[in-house]
């Protein structure tokens, strides 16, 4: 048991490792980063709509033309993504600047038609007020929404790459516990 966990305690460091370096990446070589991710999506939106096609046409009975639809559509975006990276990622942010106001603005009307019935709707509102603030910012100024992902991503990936580390060293730990326990049974039955 106790060699199951030491080569375990090494999986999660080796893991955090990884994640850590990709992390500092995004931070530190942004543009090479988010081409990658680009590039890592656009294959598999590719891979994902030819999986469709042929899970359309093995319906028993009849293809089925909506499934065979979408992955026609998710190749087509796969492919748009791979030859147009800069374009792929600045929709994606409009989208998500685009949703950002909706839902702002459904918290604001929200708020205020509300009344006295909900504690606290200011909250609400605020929520709604940073929302709409938010999405505006995206579409005014999409490049730097892009790199705000990618900074979101890089702390992400910092983040989970200690606690893999953390969780590789209590697994290490834990293993000197029982090889220790171990021998101590050992000795004690000898």
């Amino acid at each position: 048991m106790s060699a199951t966990l030491s080569r375990d305690s090494w999986f999660f460091v080796i893991r955090g490792i990884l994640a850590i370096a990709l992390g500092v990446l995004a931070f530190v070589y942004p543009a090479p980063t988010l081409a990658a991710l680009i590039v890592v999506f656009a294959l598999y939106a590719i891979f994902d709509g030819v999986l469709a096609v042929v899970g359309g046409f093995s319906v028993p009975g009849r293809p089925s033309w909506w499934l065979i639809a979408g992955g026609i559509a998710a190749i087509a975006v796969g492919v748009f993504t791979f030859f147009q990276p800069g374009t792929t990622a600045v929709a994606l942010v409009l989208l998500v600047g685009i949703f950002a106001i909706v839902t702002g603005v459904a918290e604001l009307v929200t708020a205020a038609t509300v009344g006295q019935l909900v504690a606290h709707r200011w909250l609400l509102a605020l929520s709604g007020v940073v929302a709409v603030a938010f999405g505006l910012l995206l579409i005014m100024s999409p490049g730097d929404g892009v790199l705000s992902v990618l900074w979101l991503i890089g702390f992400y990936a910092i983040f989970a790459g200690v606690m893999y580390i953390a969780m590789g060293f209590g697994l290490r730990d834990m293993s000197n516990t029982v090889k220790s326990v171990e021998a101590e049974t050992t000795t004690a039955h000898s």
